[in-house]
């Protein structure tokens, strides 16, 4: 089943449930002059995204499409995305398009460093760069500054069929995935390094109001706290494995 929640002002979480594997695969549509997409997704739910991107608005006028990191369920449907949009660009990290978007893309991809804004009409976006954050040496987290919504990927992964938006504290189910993942094939899913604590507290720093969690219930609060205090966590469960 496929839910469409707005957790922020224009921006819809667009979530389908695998039961088989008790995840959530969460797609982020921004509504504005230039709509984004954040988190194209897997091929095989491209035509559930694609029908509930059309719930909100026309799917060929989407003009941005964005990920953290080169994976399946990122940007698997990438080129799904950039066949019905025929305005659509890629956009990534510069280490994403020179290691693989650029090559795998059916349309050449805008990278962008950290100091460049991107303006959509309302909203104004930033991608910052966070090698091996949550993993893969390509990733970035992308950053809306108008009303301050982190897209934070696979950080703050929950496991279940949970619900769209809270503002209870997330951490507390992130650190239960973290420890669950130690006892299975997907150890060091999210690696821990020297510079992860550095990466999480410049996250930290941008005092998000809202986070959009790919995995799991979405955050509505104090989002520099909860970041600060998942770093903590991930120090204490991945940090001694390291």
């Amino acid at each position: 089943m496929t839910t469409v929640t707005e957790i922020a002002p224009d921006v819809y979480r667009i979530s389908i449930y695998e039961s088989q594997i008790k995840l959530q695969f969460n797609h982020f549509l921004v509504k504005d002059k230039e709509p984004l997409l954040f988190h194209a997704g897997m091929k095989g739910m491209f035509p559930l995204v694609r029908e509930a991107v059309a719930r909100i608005i026309d799917p060929a006028t989407i003009r941005w499409i964005g990920f953290s990191h080169f994976e399946s369920d990122e940007c698997g449907s990438l080129n799904e995305w950039l066949e019905v949009a025929p305005l659509a660009q890629p956009l990534c990290t510069v280490v994403a398009a020179l290691v693989n978007v650029s090559d795998f893309a059916s349309r050449a991809p805008r990278w962008i460093p950290e100091e460049d804004i991107l303006d959509t009409g309302k909203y104004r976006f930033r991608l910052y760069a966070t090698h091996h954050l949550p993993h893969s040496w390509d990733a970035g987290m992308l950053f809306e500054e108008t009303n301050r919504t982190l897209f934070i990927s696979d950080l703050f992964l929950q496991g279940g069929d949970v619900e769209p938006l809270v503002e209870t504290d997330v951490v507390g189910r992130a650190r239960k995935a973290m420890i669950d993942f130690q006892s299975t094939q997907l150890l060091n899913a999210i690696p821990y390094s020297s510079t992860t604590e550095r990466r999480m507290a410049k996250l930290a720093a941008l005092q998000p109001r809202t986070l959009a969690i790919m995995h799991g219930s979405s955050f509505a609060g104090d989002g520099e706290k909860a970041i600060r205090n998942l770093a903590s966590a991930m120090k204490e469960v991945l940090g001694r494995e390291q």
